[in-house]
C-alpha cells in the first residue's frame, strides 16, 4: 500500500467519525486529540487527513479516487462502516455518507450486504450478559478483565475488519458485568457515558486502531497471514490489549465504591492502569497470540455473544 493509499483510506475513516454532525462534542474531541497524535514512521499524518476533512479540502469521490484495488476500496468501505457504527445507531447522515462513498468506491449494494449485516449484527448486540454472576469475587473479576484484555489483543491481531468491530461491545459487556457483580444494574447508554467519561471513545477508539494500523504500514498486507502479521500487529495487539485491561480495573474500582469518583478521577485512574496495562502486555503476549490462532472469522460474533469469563 502506497503513502497516498493509506492517507487515501485514513481520510474516509475521518469523514465517517465526522458524518454524523449530532455526535456528542466529547467524541468530537477524542477524535481531534487522536488525529493529533498519531503519525506513521512514513509520514503518513492523520492529522493533516484531519485538518483537510474539516476544512472540506478532500471529497470522498477524491479519496475513493486514490484507490487502485478492489481490496484496497472494499477495505476502506469496512473501515468506515466501522467507525460510523461504533455507537451503534447509524444515523441518516451517516447512511447517506455510507451509501456516497460505496458509489465512490465503485461497490455494487451485494459486495457490502453481507459484512453490513455482521457489522449490524455486532452493533445490535445487548450489552446484557444472560446468565451473569449476580456477585463475584475480587480475584474472579481480575481473571474475567485479564481474560477480556486478552482476547481483544487476540482480535487486533486478524486481519477481518470484523474481528476489531467485536472489541468494543466485549468491552462493553465487561463493564455490564462489573458492575453487575456490585450490584448496579447498567444499560447501554450509561456504559456509553462511562466510557466517554473515563477517555475511552467509541469512534475515536476505532478510528486510532485503524489508524495506528494504517499508519505503521500494517494494513499494507491485504491478505496475509496471520503468522506473517504477528510481529507487525504487535502495537495495535498492545492498545486493545492495555484499553480493556485499563478500562475493567478503573471500572472494578468505580463501581466497587459505590460510583463515587468524579470525572476528573476516573480520568485520572484510568491513564495510571494504562501505564500498568502496558507493561503487563508483553508478560501475556505468548497467550495473545496463541489465542488469536484459535479465533477463526466465522466465529467472531458468538465470541461476542457469549464473553469471555
Amino acid at each position: 500500500m502506497t503513502e497516498q493509499e493509506a492517507r487515501a483510506i485514513l481520510s474516509i475513516c475521518v469523514m465517517a467519525a465526522f458524518a454524523d454532525g449530532a455526535k456528542d462534542e466529547r467524541e468530537r474531541e477524542q477524535v481531534r486529540r487522536v488525529a493529533a497524535t498519531l503519525t506513521g514512521d512514513g509520514a503518513t499524518d492523520l492529522t493533516a487527513a484531519t485538518h483537510d476533512v474539516l476544512l472540506k479540502k478532500t471529497a470522498v469521490e477524491e479519496a475513493a479516487a486514490a484507490l487502485g484495488s478492489p481490496e484496497q476500496r472494499q477495505l476502506a468501505y469496512e473501515t468506515a462502516v466501522a467507525v460510523c457504527d461504533a455507537d451503534e445507531t447509524r444515523s441518516a447522515a451517516e447512511s447517506e455518507f455510507l451509501d456516497r462513498l460505496r458509489g465512490a468506491l465503485g461497490l455494487e449494494p451485494s459486495a457490502v450486504e453481507p459484512f453490513h449485516a455482521q457489522a449490524d449484527a455486532l452493533a445490535a448486540e445487548p450489552v446484557v450478559v444472560p446468565g451473569a454472576a449476580p456477585s463475584l469475587q475480587s480475584a474472579e473479576l481480575d481473571r474475567m478483565i485479564l481474560n477480556s484484555a486478552i482476547l481483544n489483543g487476540a482480535l487486533e491481531l486478524m486481519p477481518q475488519t470484523l474481528a476489531t468491530m467485536a472489541i468494543i461491545p466485549l468491552q462493553m459487556k465487561m463493564v455490564y458485568r462489573i458492575g453487575k457483580a456490585h450490584g448496579f444494574e447498567l444499560d447501554r447508554g450509561h456504559i456509553k457515558e462511562f466510557l466517554a467519561t473515563v477517555g475511552v471513545g467509541l469512534s475515536s477508539q476505532y478510528l486510532e486502531r485503524f489508524g495506528r494500523r494504517l499508519a505503521g504500514g500494517l494494513l499494507g498486507r491485504l491478505g496475509g497471514s496471520l503468522v506473517g502479521r504477528l510481529g507487525s500487529a504487535a502495537a495495535g495487539s498492545a492498545f486493545s490489549f492495555a484499553t480493556t485491561y485499563a478500562l475493567g480495573q478503573v471500572a472494578k474500582s468505580y463501581y466497587a465504591g459505590g460510583r463515587a469518583l468524579d470525572a476528573q478521577r476516573l480520568k485520572e485512574a484510568f491513564a495510571s492502569l494504562l501505564g500498568e496495562a502496558r507493561s503487563l502486555e508483553q508478560r501475556y503476549l505468548p497467550e495473545i497470540r496463541e489465542r488469536a490462532r484459535t479465533i477463526t472469522p466465522a466465529a467472531v460474533l458468538d465470541l461476542v455473544r457469549r464473553p469471555v469469563s
